[in-house]
C-alpha cells in the first residue's frame, strides 16, 4: 500500500492517516494536510465526502483537535426470487444505522499513540434476519440483517487502544468482536462494502464473538505479525438481550472466555522481494467452555455427552495479481482471495468451509472507483451430525456476484444477485435465486 499524495510505500503496521476522499496517506503528508490552508472549501454535492458537507469547516476543526465523527446508513432491500423455502412475499427491507467517534488522545491530551472508538447503531426490519428463514439457508443472505429489535438504538462496539514503538505493538480493550481482528481479507470482509452473503465475509465455523475482551498485536517485521485476544462469550443473557457490555460475566463467577491467535505473512514486504501486495494468514482458535456432543439419543452417561477445550483453524489469503499501470496512487486490478476453516465433527454443527473469489476495481472504463466481485462458499455439514441427526445433511453452497458503484464519495450502490444451492445443507431443498440491492450514505 502507497501514499496516494507523495507515493512513499506505507508499512503494513502505519497508522491509519486518510485524506478527504478516503484514500491512505503517509504521516508527513497528512502533517502538511493539517497545517494548510484551513479555509472551508465550498459545499459541492458531487465532490463532498460526506452528504452533510464539512459543516462550515466545523468537521475538520474537530478532527484537527482530535475527534472524528462518523454518521453512516445502510439500506438493503432483497427478494427470494425462486426456489428455497418460500416465494411468496418473500422480500424485505433491512437497514442500520451507525454512530462512531473516535477521541484521539495524542491531540487531545499529548498521550501517545492512544485512542477510543464508540460506535452505536440503530435497526430496522432487522429481527427476523432479512430473507434468510424464506431461503431456509444457512448463511444470512445479507449478512447485517438480524439481532436487534425494530427501531432499537443500542451501545454496539467501544475499545480503548494503544501503540508503541512506532505502532509496532498494539494493544486494545473494551467491547470487541473477533471478526473485527482476526480471519480478515482485503476482498471478502465486509457485507456492508463487498460480498453481501455472509459466509463470504467470515468463515462460519469460526466461533464470531462478541463481549468484553482484549486484543494484541505485534510486528517483529514489516512482513510479519502475530495477533492474539480473548473475549468473554456469555455476553448475551436471557434478561437482556446484548447483556450489559459484559462486565456482568466477564467479572463474575466463572472465566470461560474463547481465545483466538493468528499470524499473517505479507512476501511483498520480504527483503528485496517487490512484488504486488497479499496477506498469508493462519489462525486457531480455543473455546473452553463445554458443548453438548452431537448424539441422537441423549440418554446415558452426561460425561460422553459433553467436550470442554474445543479447538479449531482457518487458513485465509488474498493477493492482488495483476493491476492496470504501476502508479502507486491507482489501485485497479484484479485480486483474488481464499479461505478454508475447520471445526470438530463431533461438537459443531459445521465441520468444513471453504471459498474463493475475485475481485476488480476500475474494471469499467471511466469507473475507476467501482469493483466487481464474484465469490464460491461451501459449508459442509459434520459427519457426526449427518449420522445422529440428518442422513440428508450434506453441504450449501452460495454463488455471490456484486458489482459496487460509486455515484459519489458520499454515497455507493451495490447491485447483487445470489445462488443458494441445497439451501440448509439439505439434500432435498430447492436451490434459491436472491436478488437485492445495498444503499450506503456517509453523512
Amino acid at each position: 500500500m502507497a501514499c496516494s499524495s507523495c507515493g512513499v510505500e506505507l508499512l503494513p503496521h502505519s497508522r491509519e492517516y486518510v485524506d478527504d476522499e478516503g484514500r491512505p496517506i503517509c504521516d508527513d503528508c497528512a502533517t502538511k494536510a493539517e497545517s494548510g490552508d484551513k479555509t472551508p472549501k465550498p459545499y459541492d454535492l458531487k465532490t463532498s465526502k460526506y452528504l452533510l458537507g464539512d459543516w462550515g469547516g466545523k468537521r475538520s476543526k474537530l478532527k484537527d483537535e482530535g475527534i472524528s465523527f462518523r454518521l453512516r446508513k445502510y439500506l438493503v432491500p432483497q427478494v427470494n426470487i425462486w426456489g428455497g423455502r418460500n416465494t411468496n412475499t418473500a422480500h424485505t427491507t433491512s437497514g442500520q444505522m451507525g454512530y462512531a467517534i473516535e477521541f484521539d488522545f495524542e491531540k487531545l491530551a499529548e498521550l501517545g499513540g492512544s485512542t477510543l472508538y464508540i460506535r452505536a447503531r440503530q435497526t430496522w426490519n432487522d429481527h427476523t434476519a432479512g430473507i434468510r428463514p424464506d431461503v431456509g439457508s444457512l448463511s444470512k443472505p445479507y449478512g447485517g440483517a438480524g439481532g436487534r429489535s425494530d427501531n432499537e438504538l443500542f451501545l454496539d462496539k467501544y475499545h480503548w487502544r494503544q501503540r508503541w514503538l512506532d505502532d509496532r505493538i498494539e494493544f486494545r480493550f473494551g467491547l470487541l468482536e473477533a471478526k473485527d481482528y482476526f480471519d480478515r481479507n482485503e476482498y471478502a470482509n465486509s457485507v456492508y462494502s463487498q460480498f453481501p452473503n455472509a459466509v463470504l465475509e467470515l468463515d462460519p465455523t469460526f466461533p464470531n464473538t462478541k463481549g468484553i475482551g482484549v486484543f494484541a498485536k505485534v510486528w517483529p517485521t514489516d512482513w510479519l505479525y502475530i495477533a492474539a485476544g480473548a473475549i468473554d462469550p456469555d455476553r448475551i443473557n436471557t434478561h437482556n438481550r446484548h447483556g450489559t457490555g459484559g462486565f456482568d460475566t466477564a467479572f463474575h463467577g466463572q472465566d470461560k472466555f474463547r481465545a483466538f491467535a493468528e499470524f499473517g505473512l505479507l512476501p511483498d514486504k520480504l527483503p528485496n522481494a517487490g512484488g504486488l501486495p497479499g496477506h498469508y494468514r493462519f489462525g486457531c482458535w480455543l473455546t473452553p467452555k463445554p458443548k453438548t456432543v452431537i448424539m441422537e439419543d441423549l440418554d446415558g452417561d452426561p460425561a460422553i455427552k459433553r467436550r470442554s477445550d474445543d479447538v479449531g483453524f482457518y487458513l485465509n489469503m488474498d493477493q492482488l495479481v495483476w493491476k492496470e499501470n504501476n502508479d502507486p496512487k491507482d489501485k485497479q486490478g484484479l485480486g483474488l482471495f481464499a479461505r478454508y476453516g475447520f471445526a470438530h465433527k463431533d461438537v459443531n454443527r459445521l465441520s468444513h468451509f471453504w471459498s474463493v473469489g475475485a475481485s476488480y476495481k476500475g474494471l469499467v472504463p471511466s469507473r475507476d472507483k467501482d469493483t466487481l466481485g464474484f465469490g464460491v462458499a461451501q459449508t459442509i455439514l459434520s459427519k457426526q451430525y449427518r449420522r445422529e441427526i440428518d442422513t440428508r445433511a450434506d453441504r450449501e453452497t452460495v454463488y455471490d456476484l456484486y458489482y459496487s458503484i460509486v455515484l459519489t464519495p458520499w454515497c455507493k450502490i451495490s447491485p447483487d444477485i445470489q445462488v443458494v444451492t441445497n439451501p440448509g445443507g439439505n439434500k432435498d431443498a430447492r436451490d434459491a435465486l436472491v436478488a437485492g440491492v445495498r444503499v450506503q450514505i456517509d453523512f
